[in-house]
């Protein structure tokens, strides 16, 4: 056994044991890579396909490349060899295979990369009570992106059937997290299989290879399972790993596992990652897997407006920009007429290793949210083909105000999709509801001491949680020796005595304010002392229907 093999045979041993998934599956097509071919990005290496008819694609190749060429890699569902080639013969290389008759196109093996999330350690005091279904998962009160889809009426419905199979193409998932072990498909063996590695274990291999498992229990992590936080859905979770601890991929490693996640009959295929821009073998494999039946799901890119990635940009593929919690799109978003839909990825709530919870921001967070509720949506309705969830999908989004090139069809909604009969619309006015039908309540500490010299005032910007905010109480308790005044803003900007939306300033430190919120999102809050100095609570008191 080799010393990375005994560390993570070691690691394990300190993880929860999911037990065995059963025989390893077979990888459909795809031949074992030459012994010694590097892991992840190959630089080195050129595509060359040829036509669906070739039965022998090695003799095809072999005569074309030059004499210190050689086929390291062959696919013969997708039909393509990978050739290890130096560098400065790419582009003669290129040239001459093409004059093959049975060779389609050449192409460089270039390489992928996940989409993006510098992790942001936020924290929420909230306490989420709703009318609506309300799982038990501990952290849900930190959660933001499954209410903003609506997944709370989608829940009422389904949490997601294990019969609707989302595959994640990402780096190695924590198959035996607490939050994800529930939902792995158990009918693979460790949950999926490693083209990175070329091995049947798609598990990370460091820390810093945490994308795919947050990526993964955004799609997927358990809901109502009294453990961390919620999934977008229940439904069952392939993990392809086709990206290594550096985060990167290269072509032919992701369009294999594109190919053999279709294989194993996914429903959904998600891809959040991008950057390689658009290559004949990344459209095939795409094509390939909506051919048998697959959703293919991806992140539209973070290069801050620019246009979308592939493979997003494909046609076959639902390309997802990325929401914050105002619903206005993420500053790091790309954006064009490729958008499909748009979904939260502002600093979302997910597991990563070992067995621990982070948010993240990225494009590669919102395209796991659709794919969630796409897999939601399926299991209310399983008879929908790939094309007519997709559909569904669009048809069932809300606007948000945005461009079409910001957010497609609408920010995806989890309760109009599953609750709506495909072929009808949403209700265009639905009863509304009582305000009070659903309560939040948070609360934070604050000290004042030391005067105007010293430390005047505290400010906080408070998150609205309901699903249909329509009015809050904010109250602030504080020794009956200090006054206090509060101010407030509605539209989450941080107030200054000056430039406030409503005041309360009675000349002792209890003061409270009452505040419709009807269409806000996000409220900001300042606290400034004239007299005394103490400790206080402020506490809000959120209404929705």
């Amino acid at each position: 056994m080799s010393d990375r093999n005994n560390q993570r045979v070691g690691r394990r041993s300190l993880l929860q044991s999911i037990g065995a998934f059963g025989a390893l599956v077979g990888l459909g097509g795809i031949t074992s890579a030459t012994p010694g071919r590097e892991p992840g990005p190959k630089k080195d290496e050129l595509i060359v396909g040829v036509d669906s008819d070739v039965s022998n694609i090695e003799a095809v190749v072999e005569p074309k490349i030059p004499s210190n060429a050689k086929i390291v890699h062959t696919n013969e569902t997708l039909g393509y060899a990978a050739v290890e080639i130096a560098d400065e013969a790419s582009i003669q290389a290129k040239e001459t295979v093409l004059d093959a008759d049975e060779v389609t196109y050449s192409e460089d093996n270039v390489t992928y990369e996940a989409i993006g999330a510098d992790p942001q350690e936020l924290e929420s005091d909230a306490d989420t009570a709703s009318t609506l279904y309300t799982p038990n998962d501990p952290n849900l009160g930190s959660q933001y992106a499954p209410q903003q889809v609506n997944a709370p009426e989608a829940w009422e419905t389904t949490l997601g059937d294990p019969d609707v199979t989302i595959s994640i193409v990402d780096q190695g998932v924590q198959y035996d997290h607490p939050d994800l072990s529930g939902n792995m498909d158990r009918s693979v063996s460790n949950g999926g299989s490693d083209f990175v590695d070329n091995d049947g274990d798609p598990y990370p291999v460091s820390a810093s290879e945490n994308h795919g498992t947050h990526v993964a229990g955004i799609a997927a992590g358990g809901t109502d399972n009294g453990t961390g936080h919620a999934g977008i859905s229940n439904c069952s979770l392939l993990s392809a790993r086709a990206l290594g601890d550096g985060q990167g991929g290269s072509l032919s490693d992701i369009a294999d596992a594109i190919q053999w996640s279709a294989d194993q009959g996914a429903d959904i295929i998600n891809m959040s990652l991008g950057g390689g821009g658009a290559t004949q073998l990344m459209r095939e494999a795409c094509q390939y897997a909506k051919s048998q039946g697959a959703l293919l799901v991806a992140a539209a890119g973070n290069d801050y407006g620019s246009s979308v990635s592939y493979p997003a940009a494909h046609d076959s593929v639902v390309a997802v920009s990325s929401l914050d919690e105002g619903e206005t799109l993420s500053d790091f978003s790309n954006l064009g007429p490729e958008i499909e839909l748009a979904a939260p990825g502002d600093d979302v709530l997910s597991s990563v290793p070992w067995d621990d919870y982070d948010y993240f921001p990225g494009t590669s967070m919102a395209s796991p949210v659709v794919a969630g509720v796409a897999g939601l949506t399926l299991s209310a309705w399983p008879n929908l083909s790939n094309e007519q969830l997709r559909t569904h999908l669009q048809d069932t989004a809300v606007d948000v105000g945005l461009s079409g090139n910001e957010q497609g069809s609408g920010r995806v909604d989890a309760g109009n999709a599953v609750t709506t009969e495909p072929g009808s619309s949403p209700d265009p006015n639905p009863d509304p509801g009582e305000c009070g039908d659903e309560v939040n309540t948070a609360s934070a500490d604050g000290e004042l001491s030391g005067g105007w010299g010293g430390n005047p005032s505290d400010t906080y910007t408070y998150q609205l949680q309901t699903v249909d905010p329509c009015s809050a109480t904010i109250t602030l308790e504080g020794p009956t020796s200090a006054d206090f005044d509060l101010y407030l803003t509605v539209d989450g900007r941080t107030p200054t005595i000056s430039d406030y939306d409503e005041r309360s300033a009675s000349e002792d430190s209890n003061e409270t304010i009452e505040v419709d919120l009807t269409g806000s999102e996000a409220f900001g809050l300042l606290v400034s002392r004239y007299t005394g100095s103490g400790s206080y609570t402020m506490t809000v008191d959120e209404s929705g229907r």
